[in-house]
């Protein structure tokens, strides 16, 4: 419901009795920010979404820039931020003006004398966000349009603020759309209003940036333009300045633990399509990083492949799929060419029904997101999309092909160290966002026989750093004698490391069809444990 798109804004709520606190989305479905009711699209009418300024700019209306003496507000603040006074429809009235980050005009909110308000447009920017549209170092963030004057006025202009598009209700939803502008400030500060509303719209958003870049300024009246009312002007400056930075309440003392021991929390997995591996490790789950190892050419990629398949027609979860050494069509290839019983990448096959309907249920289901990478894998940009696909997009599980090269992406340094700092930044991404990662690392050649020829994996081969085994809740390596004539097409899977059981060994053997690509269970384990 929060990626969808606004189309029209502002109207009455038939539940509440709101008279401009609905929006009608793109789908026909609504969402009121004031009872905070969402319903559902009872019909196919679709809506179109709004204009920019070139279509929509003849309903905009011009007003004359001037000091707001019951608010304390001077002109050259108003100035700054278009901020007026005119007549719309025979009503005198406010007019604050919202710009995209080009500056082209979006919206228009009109607040008349008695303290009703009507909008033109839809704001689905940041009030004041064209000022800053390139980040920087601190943004103060507001519920209102009034507060956001104030903030920028007792700081001479000189920082930059904006305001909530449809106040602090639609918070959520601004923080996710435009998250990477939100992202490029080093600091976020939230200044909402001090009550119920607003302290409740502070924990919705607080966390959705990471970690330590928002903070949260306290009020001792309700809002900043009260304060600035009342002469505590210089309070709001120290208020910024003191901003803490946003902490979860997850502090527990051992007496609270009572109920939750009576009442332990279920460790929710989901099956493997691999019932030996399910044996040993009952399943994966969120919040752990799940790395398959082995050698060159042994399958890797295919294992992934089929367990992210898996994922997506069994369960309901999100799956984002980054293949560093593949095209983006090669990965869709992998994922239909497994719901189609086809080697989609080698034949020549025919986009039909068939096809259209397979690409509908994994790929094209909108539970699946890819990474386009155009060849680069510089690790800090890599970290911050899984990180925007697991915040904005809500992606469970994120399939991570391979470790190897996002290192060899970073450039020269010893390779040791760019694999620890990478495995920390990973392993501090997922306590993070809560997601399910699923990890492929090479394997460093053993002595003697190689693992083209089925030499048994270990973590001690594990290429470049310990750092890998010791991030990693669970590590099972991949083992196929690619010279043996009869087993060539038989992979074993080894636990090597399993945080959640404790057990480890050969979990089960997979034969790969090469007329259908699809990887099958062996006699060695056919029992499916949950």
């Amino acid at each position: 419901m929060d990626n969808l798109t606004w189309a029209v804004t502002h109207q009455p709520c038939p539940d509440c009795g709101s008279s401009d606190a609905l929006c009608i989305n793109t789908d026909g479905s609504t969402k009121c920010f004031a009872c905070e009711k969402f319903t559902p699209s009872k019909s196919n009418t679709t809506y179109e979404a709004p204009q920019t300024m070139q279509n929509t700019a003849t309903n905009f209306i011009q007003g004359e820039v001037m000091d707001i003496p019951s608010r304390k507000i001077n002109r050259e603040t108003c100035k700054h931020f278009g901020y007026s006074i005119g007549n719309r429809n025979g009503k005198p009235c406010h007019i604050a003006t919202y710009r995209n980050t080009d500056g082209g005009i979006v919206a228009q909110k009109y607040r008349y004398e008695d303290k009703t308000f009507s909008c033109e447009g839809s704001p689905t920017f940041f009030y004041g966000q064209h000022l800053c549209p390139n980040g920087g170092k601190r943004l103060v963030i507001t519920e209102g349009e009034i507060d956001c004057l104030t903030v920028s006025q007792v700081f001479e202009n000189k920082w930059e603020v904006v305001s909530l598009p449809s106040g602090c209700s639609s918070a959520k939803v601004a923080f996710k759309r435009h998250y990477e502008w939100l992202n490029s400030f080093e600091e976020v500060v939230l200044m909402f209003d001090n009550d119920e509303q607003g302290n409740k719209a502070v924990e919705e958003v607080c966390n959705i940036l990471p970690a330590g870049k928002t903070k949260i300024a306290k009020l001792t009246l309700k809002d900043p333009n009260e304060m600035l009312l009342n002469g505590k002007g210089k309070d709001i400056v120290w208020a910024t300045y003191r901003a803490n930075v946003w902490s979860p309440d997850d502090i527990v003392s051992g007496t609270e633990m009572l109920q939750r021991l009576k009442e332990p929390k279920v460790n929710e997995s989901i099956p493997y399509p691999f019932n030996g591996l399910n044996k040993l490790t009952r399943g994966i789950r969120q919040g752990e990083i799940v790395t398959f190892c082995a050698g060159s050419g042994i399958g890797k990629s295919q294992v992934c492949r089929v367990i992210a398949h898996h994922i997506l027609t069994t369960t309901e979860k999100k799956v984002g799929y980054i293949a560093l050494e593949e095209s983006l069509e090669r990965t869709a290839q992998g994922i239909l060419g497994i719901h189609t019983n086809k080697l989609l990448h080698l034949e020549d096959t025919p986009f039909d029904d068939e096809m259209e309907q397979a690409f509908k249920e994994t790929v094209g289901s909108g539970r699946f997101y890819l990474y386009d990478h155009w060849g680069s894998t510089n690790s800090d940009n890599l970290i911050s999309r899984i990180r925007y696909m697991a915040k904005v997009m809500e992606v469970e599980y994120v399939v991570l092909d391979h470790l190897s090269i996002v290192v060899s992406g970073i450039g020269d340094g010893d390779e040791r160290r760019l694999i620890d700092n990478t495995m920390t930044k990973l392993r501090s991404l997922v306590e993070e966002t809560n997601i399910g990662m699923i990890l492929v690392s090479h394997l460093k050649r053993p002595e003697g026989k190689g693992h083209e020829e089925g030499a048994t994996t270990s973590l001690a081969q594990l290429r470049g750093s310990a750092s890998i085994a010791q991030l990693s809740d669970i590590c099972c390596g991949l083992e196929r004698n690619q010279q043996d004539a009869e087993n060539r097409n038989e992979t074993v899977i080894r636990v090597l490391k399993n945080r959640f059981t404790g057990e480890t060994g050969v979990a089960t053997a997979l034969r790969y069809d090469s007329i259908t690509g699809s990887l099958n269970e062996t006699a060695l384990q056919t029992e499916n444990p949950f």
